[in-house]
């Protein structure tokens, strides 16, 4: 009896993972619609939260405390996740244009992108001044000021460190309090007595009004002037920046300071897309919005947070306000998605604003009311903000599966669906024919123009029954294929993970690709969907297969519960330079092209224990081709190679250890390791695979000895898109790493020694 699964009929797709995307992700988690298929787009797999960015710098809280970690978060809601930088949007079409993928069809839109500071216009500073955002950029500055500042010397005289700040507005206030927070505390640990932390810093705040803060009360703005003074911040009031070169700002008064950094915190504005693309917008460019969060003239577009502007309900770019549109908007996001009335939102005129000054005390203001700055309100504060982010950490267990609560009789609740719900098995479950037509044409224009293939005697560009190569003579031909479900949320980056792991085969063996085929398996959807799906995965393989000179030239497509996908490799080889897995000779080195961990990783990534960057990082492992490296080893006497994939670094080892007769030495302080992956393994987190593997370390013979190492249970760990184990004279070893390191292999790392079998010993030695 076929399963009731939910077929996808609708896309909304989400822009920026700004506040109130966060919480629409986890409350769409909390209460999923079937049939509508999520999709956050965004620059980065984390995001911050303005509300503890000050106290982050200031040095009071991790990256990890102030940052919602995006993968995690979509993980949950079952969205996929594409980390891309939208550059415009087709509303004639309904698609997102990006900077690196194909365009993103959507039905339904929203976006939360933030702000950014003003267009610089003044001469001089895009180049020469660090902006606010994006957050990430202006970070890693401070992360590299920071440790300039620990490094200060105290036994010779030098001029101070100097930082500006070009922006009096509550933004540029609290980074100037958090900053010289931070810096004092640093300088107090790293200079002796004979020089100070006042002499050597200084911060300079620039503002273009006579009075900081200027949309605040005059009690709160003469309260923040009086500490900015108390603590030795240079204030430059009624001051217009009007150049800046390389580490001076200079003002239309005749004002030139010295600098070494300088940083940009001015009026908030709006990309130039978003007009561009029709929508209605401010003078700004932010997009105007009803009531209802819908876009004026676009109502199934909608904004929220400071890109947004209400029509009828102005307020300030603040993040309560990001905060408190997150509920409203999910409700008529959804509201949309399933023909129901929408709610209008009014937003609460006066708010309460908190001003951390960076030393463990916060002033508060709502309205003219204000309290001086006090570590109770720092303390209620820091409770505020953890208490928000607690909600992105404390993800509820399988709240994106209980459908039943939510619709209980598992249909899908958008109207004019039914039809779409029963799906059949065989060759009924086929992709259909015009769908498959559609796609391919799309893709045929993706393939590489130029001479054309004279060894494809039949393949996509005349379609028959089956593909047909011819062989050159005194050449062998190589075959492989691989299939496996997704392990990640994003069709176009999978279809690149799996055309390298598949093509991989081919690599390790000397080989050299010339065609492939495809089979997929796509998610249940009505054809509209089915088509974008697979338009988006075989784009992202036929670029892997492109730069590989491995054309696709036919394939096979089904509808399944989950999104599948592999590739049949076909590969040319002479007799002579064929490698294999045995070969390897004592005296020999081995060589690792790439970390491991990818296993346990996304073991830990299905559980929601792995942060976004470690598999931000893994990722990038997985989208590195194996081709370079193998011409690499070819050029430095490889003997032996194989691919590190399922069975795991020492399963594949030991099938070359095998097949050569040999024994190794393995240092498991040598392997190079993803980062998280051996916090993963810590917590006990392994692939499924993970048990099957460890048979191996019965070729183990100081298994006892070995087996509380940190490194060990990584020997196990099966791999997606690994690297190439190959053995190298050692004489070639050194040459061969560094040129491996110069073609992007940075992990590649000699991790064993092989030597002659001992009779009685087992063929395996590891070194801790």
């Amino acid at each position: 009896m076929q399963e009731n699964l939910q077929p996808i009929v609708r896309d909304l797709v989400l822009i920026g993972g700004g506040h109130s995307h966060a919480i629409v992700l986890r409350m769409f988690g909390m209460k999923p619609i079937p049939g509508v298929r999520l999709t956050l787009i965004t620059e980065s797999s984390d995001t911050p939260y303005s509300g503890m960015l000050p106290g982050h710098i200031a040095g009071f809280y991790s990256h990890d405390e102030c940052h919602i970690d995006l993968r995690r978060l979509a993980n949950f809601a079952q969205a996929q996740l594409y980390i891309d930088q939208v550059v415009g949007l087709d509303l004639e079409n309904n698609k997102v244009i990006c900077a690196n993928r194909p365009a993103v069809a959507f039905d339904v839109l929203s976006i939360d992108i933030g702000s950014t500071p003003a267009t610089i216009s003044v001469p001089g500073a895009a180049e020469y001044t660090i902006a606010a955002k994006p957050v990430s950029k202006l970070l890693q500055h401070w992360e590299q000021i920071c440790r300039d500042v620990a490094s200060l010397g105290s036994t010779s005289p030098q001029e101070p460190m100097k930082i500006a700040i070009v922006g009096g507005g509550a933004g540029g206030v609290e980074l100037a309090l958090s900053m010289h927070a931070h810096l004092h505390r640093i300088l107090s640990d790293a200079l002796s007595e004979v020089r100070n932390e006042t002499e050597a810093l200084e911060i300079h705040l620039f503002q273009r009004e006579a009075e900081l803060m200027p949309h605040y009360h005059k009690p709160v703005r003469g309260l923040v002037k009086q500490v900015l003074l108390e603590k030795g911040i240079e204030l430059h009031l009624g001051e217009s920046v009007c150049q800046v070169k390389p580490h001076t700002v200079i003002c239309e008064s005749g004002l030139t300071v010295e600098c070494n950094s300088i940083f940009w915190v001015t009026q908030a504005s709006a990309p130039q897309w978003l007009k561009s693309a029709g929508l209605a917008t401010d003078e700004q460019g932010f997009i105007l919005v009803e009531d209802t969060l819908q876009s004026l003239y676009h109502p199934h577009v909608f904004a929220a947070g400071d890109i947004a502007t209400m029509v009828n309900h102005p307020r300030p770019k603040a993040g309560v306000f990001a905060v408190r549109q997150g509920k409203p908007l999910f409700e008529n996001l959804q509201g949309v998605l399933l023909g129901k009335p929408l709610k209008p939102y009014k937003p609460q005129k006066q708010y309460l604003s908190l001003i951390g000054t960076g030393d463990g005390r916060a002033i508060a203001t709502r309205g003219s009311f204000t309290l001086p700055p006090n570590k109770l309100l720092w303390r209620s504060k820091d409770w505020i903000d953890r208490s928000f982010m607690e909600r992105f950490n404390d993800l509820p267990e399988m709240g994106t599966r209980n459908w039943g609560k939510n619709f209980p009789n598992l249909q899908s609740p958008i109207p004019n669906t039914e039809s779409l719900v029963m799906r059949c098995a065989g060759c009924g479950s086929k992709v259909g024919s015009t769908v498959l037509e559609r796609v391919l044409s799309r893709i045929k224009s993706e393939q590489p123009s130029g001479e054309e293939r004279t060894d494809i005697v039949i393949g996509l560009d005349a379609p028959d029954d089956a593909a047909v190569v011819q062989v050159p003579t005194g050449q062998l031909m190589v075959h492989t294929i691989d299939y496996f479900r997704s392990l990640i949320n994003d069709p176009y980056i999978f279809g690149q993970i799996s055309a390298n792991h598949c093509l991989s085969d081919i690599f390790a063996m000397g080989a050299i690709p010339q065609s492939s085929l495809a089979i997929a398996t796509i998610p249940y959807a009505e054809p509209a969907k089915v088509e974008e799906t697979l338009y988006q995965l075989l784009s992202g393989a036929v670029k892997v297969l492109n730069q590989s000179q491995a054309p696709l030239i036919g394939g096979h497509t089904t509808e399944g519960a989950e999104l599948g996908f592999g590739l049949s490799c076909n590969g040319l080889a002479y007799p002579d330079k064929l490698l294999r897995k045995g070969g390897m000779q004592p005296g020999q080195v081995l060589i690792l092209t790439k970390a491991v961990g990818t296993g346990t990783l996304f073991a830990a990534d299905m559980r929601r224990q792995a942060k976004g960057r470690w598999i931000d990082d893994a990722v990038e492992s997985m989208l590195l081709s194996n081709q370079a490296a193998a011409a690499c080893l070819l050029q430095h006497g490889v003997t032996a190679c194989t691919d590190v994939t399922g069975f795991g670094l020492l399963g594949h080892l030991m099938e070359m250890v095998l097949a050569s007769n040999v024994a190794i030495e393995l240092q498991l302080e040598a392997i190079p390791v993803l980062a998280g992956a051996r916090q993963t393994t810590e917590k006990g987190i392994f692939s499924s695979l993970h048990p099957e593997n460890l048979r191996a370390s019965r070729y183990i013979d100081n298994l006892e000895q070995v087996e509380s190492h940190a490194h060990y249970p990584l020997l196990f760990d099966p791999q997606t898109a690994g690297g190439l184990l190959a053995s190298i004279p050692e004489s070639q070893a050194n040459s061969c790493l560094a040129a491996l390191k110069d073609l992007g292999y940075e992990s590649s790392c000699a991790i064993a020694r092989v030597m002659a079998q001992v009779a009685g010993k087992k063929p395996v030695i590891l070194i801790n």
